[in-house]
């Protein structure tokens, strides 16, 4: 029966990346964690990894550092997201935060579309992700707008209407590829064929598909993108962020923050600033070298396992997540808030339930289950294929079913947390 641990532990024993699970430090074999969509956990590699950039590589050789791999760590790091993206490795460049990499990127496009003025994004979207664009329509002046899409059902936004908000007016067009709240998957190449039918660049944001999903950037057109590393990656609490540019589009788009990292001749140390050719001109600042030495070991550890045989499992798992939920949860009245159709779905499934924080709070204070939630009431519960095993998320469910069905969570607060 499908709603029983055997059940799980079978599939576990016939899966053929569950070996995996042994690269990353599991501190407590009994804690559920299930928002590796949110932070990855540890692997062992990386400990290593940074120690030795600690231990050897400042402690011992101290500046000498940056001629021993250090200075084009942001560009090898890169080329091995780029095989996670579709991406050719002079694409991709490792720096900065997400917002900061969306903000040059916007702001880039922008002015290689002068006399269009108007944004389109979705209210699906990362929140930070239109604060940004919020940020730039102003700094650009009164003419320029951010026009949001609004999602009938609040899962997803269609190709279609995307489309039509689209116009020659149109600069640029910004989305969250994987929806954060509901897990949904938009069509990359129809979206952004339609911006390129009207003479609009598409700037996609890849933070919760990179690392669970092949992407081919290259093959859907895509203008540019950006990527956290925190998440699917497993690089750390604020590991750094990538971009890709389209090698077409390097030599046309100039960043709006002139750092010394992306000048031309950067040790002649000249006052004027002259951007250096392809990808490294979207360098700004010196690149932090102890957090970008944690992401490297896992992206070569997910390289290892394979991306396509990755989402192969990620769908599977979330296939039997659905299913268990189907038969265990929603008995309950509890909402299934993430797209049915697998093509559409990411590595998370939000459920839904008007106590929805209260649960959250119940399982991670007394049933060692660790999700997260978003407002207004979805339980997100993140697969990461590399090490979620298929008895972790039996037994996460069973226990999600506990403190429902019980009303455990009514001893908890409805006050918002300041973390959820």
């Amino acid at each position: 029966m499908i709603n029983s641990l055997e059940f799980a532990i079978d599939l576990d024993r016939h899966d053929p990346l569950a070996h995996f699970r042994d690269e990353f430090v599991i501190d407590d074999p009994d804690t559920i964690y299930l928002e590796g969509n949110s932070l990855g956990r540890l692997p062992k590699r990386t400990a290593d990894r940074v120690r030795d950039a600690v231990d050897h590589e400042w402690g011992q050789r101290l500046i000498r550092g940056w001629g021993e791999g250090w200075f084009t760590a942001p560009q090898r790091v890169g080329a091995k997201i780029a095989q996670l993206i579709g991406a050719q490795t002079d694409q991709v460049i490792v720096c900065d935060s997400t917002s900061v990499n969306i903000f040059k990127l916007a702001m880039a496009a922008l002015r290689a579309r002068p006399g269009r003025h108007t944004i389109v994004t979705d209210d699906l979207n990362f929140p930070t992700d239109v604060y940004v664009l919020q940020g730039v329509a102003q700094l650009l002046g009164a003419e320029y707008r951010l026009e949001i899409i609004h999602s009938e059902d609040g899962l997803i936004v269609s190709n279609d209407a995307i489309a039509r908000a689209i116009n020659t007016d149109t600069a640029l067009v910004e989305l969250t590829h994987t929806a954060f709240k509901s897990g949904y998957v938009y069509d990359m190449r129809a979206i952004t064929e339609a911006a390129h039918r009207s003479g609009a660049l598409v700037l996609w944001d890849l933070c919760h598909s990179v690392g669970a999903m092949p992407l081919a950037l290259d093959e859907c057109g895509v203008d540019l993108a950006v990527g956290c590393t925190y998440k699917y990656l497993n690089g750390g609490p604020g590991s750094p962020a990538f971009l890709y540019v389209h090698k077409d589009l390097q030599s046309q788009l100039l960043s709006p923050i002139w750092g010394w990292f992306g000048q031309k001749n950067q040790f002649e140390m000249e006052p004027n600033y002259q951007p250096v050719s392809g990808i490294t001109r979207f360098l700004a600042g010196t690149p932090t070298m102890l957090s970008l030495a944690a992401v490297e070991p896992s992206v070569e550890l997910i390289l290892e396992a394979g991306i396509e045989r990755l989402r192969e499992k990620s769908v599977q798992q979330t296939e039997y997540l659905i299913a268990l939920w189907e038969e265990m949860l929603k008995p309950l009245g509890v909402k299934l808030n993430s797209p049915r159709d697998a093509n559409h779905r990411g590595s998370h499934v939000s459920l839904g339930h008007p106590e929805g924080l209260r649960i959250g709070r119940a399982l991670i204070e007394e049933m060692k289950v660790i999700p997260d939630f978003r407002y207004p009431d979805n339980i997100r519960l993140g697969i990461a294929p590399l090490y979620t095993s298929y008895a972790h998320i039996y037994e996460g469910i069973t226990r999600l079913r506990r403190v429902i069905a019980e009303r455990l969570y009514e001893k908890y607060p409805t006050t918002r947390p300041e973390v959820t």
